[in-house]
């Protein structure tokens, strides 16, 4: 390995800086909204002493590429990389996408204010992770990874879950076929989950549903915390939203296991609209237009996580 690139996000105190142009502008606006701006700054300074600390921890003999997350889908990784992210877990799920099975040490720059539930690497650690990751001799987490192919021969990956749908807050508008059932549906979309999105998205739909039927009344056997499954899982979980049953779209086909053996398979009837997307990103998305559709899957590809 000759380059490490280490990926960043700016701070919070960054964005408002970007937004006010000046410290004494950030300032005064958040103290007229009763933020407190001690607290924000301290954040910032925390991170970006970290920064410097996981600098300073980079063998000498390679290279070094600082990379802001905006710039990730636009950045040409290597096969040689070695990707050295300094957290927070979002940041992990944002990047892990744009890799083709590089190691990654994922820093956590905060344990007192961030989890660090993908990011097992402490500060003091990173230049050993480091090391054994530039050697081939890490221990490696495997995490599943759920891909998008389009008929029209574009592809995305996710680590967490893949959203299929409107853009807007209008009616979705598709045929969904799995397990040998199709069913045409009008719903608020369809969410895909990897079990490390399992305990993400996947779980507030399946905490909305309950609620509602607990509500008027129903038994539910299933709770949200149910739904998790192992991350290296090979398969995904698939859940509509809000589907509309009516003469023209049905409600029966809305949740179920995808598997290598058992794709899911979407056809848009979205004249203008439609999207794939991946993670959340919005802006990095795949079209879903009427006529193209769209098979979802266990990707071969797996986000490697160097564990200390």
């Amino acid at each position: 390995m000759e380059r490490a690139v280490l990926v960043t996000k700016p701070t919070a105190w960054e964005e408002l800086l970007v937004r006010f142009g000046t410290h004494g502008q950030a300032r005064f606006w958040l103290e007229r909204a009763g933020e407190d701006v001690d607290a924000i700054e301290a954040e910032h300074e925390r991170y970006h002493t970290a920064l410097g600390a996981v600098r300073r921890q980079i063998p000498g003999e390679l290279r070094v590429q600082v990379l802001g997350r905006d710039l990730l889908p636009q950045y040409r990784f290597d096969a040689s990389d070695v990707v050295v992210v300094l957290g927070p877990d979002g940041l992990v799920v944002n990047a892990a996408k744009y890799l083709a099975g590089q190691p990654v040490v994922a820093i956590n720059p905060d344990p007192e204010s961030i989890e660090g539930v993908l990011l097992p690497v402490e500060i003091d650690q990173a230049s050993r992770a480091i090391a054994r990751a530039v050697r081939h001799d890490a221990a490696l987490r495997a995490i599943s990874m759920a891909e998008a192919m389009t008929s029209d021969g574009q592809r995305l990956l996710a680590m967490n879950d893949l959203y299929i749908g409107a853009r807007t807050h209008v009616s979705s508008r598709y045929t969904l076929d799995h397990g040998g059932r199709s069913e045409r549906h009008s719903s608020s979309g369809v969410i895909v989950s990897t079990g490390a999105g399992s305990t993400g998205w996947l779980r507030s739909v399946i905490a909305g549903a309950r609620g509602v039927a607990v509500a008027c009344g129903g038994a539910v056997p299933l709770a949200p915390e149910d739904v998790r499954f192992a991350w290296d899982a090979e398969k995904l979980v698939f859940a509509v939203r809000e589907p509309f049953p009516s003469v023209a779209s049905g409600a029966e086909v809305v949740w179920g296991e995808v598997t290598r053996r058992a794709p899911l398979r979407l056809t848009s009837h979205m004249a203008e609209g439609g999207a794939i997307f991946g993670d959340g990103v919005e802006a990095d998305f795949l079209p879903f237009r009427r006529g193209v559709s769209v098979t979802v899957g266990v990707s071969a590809q797996k986000t490697w996580l160097v564990t200390p």
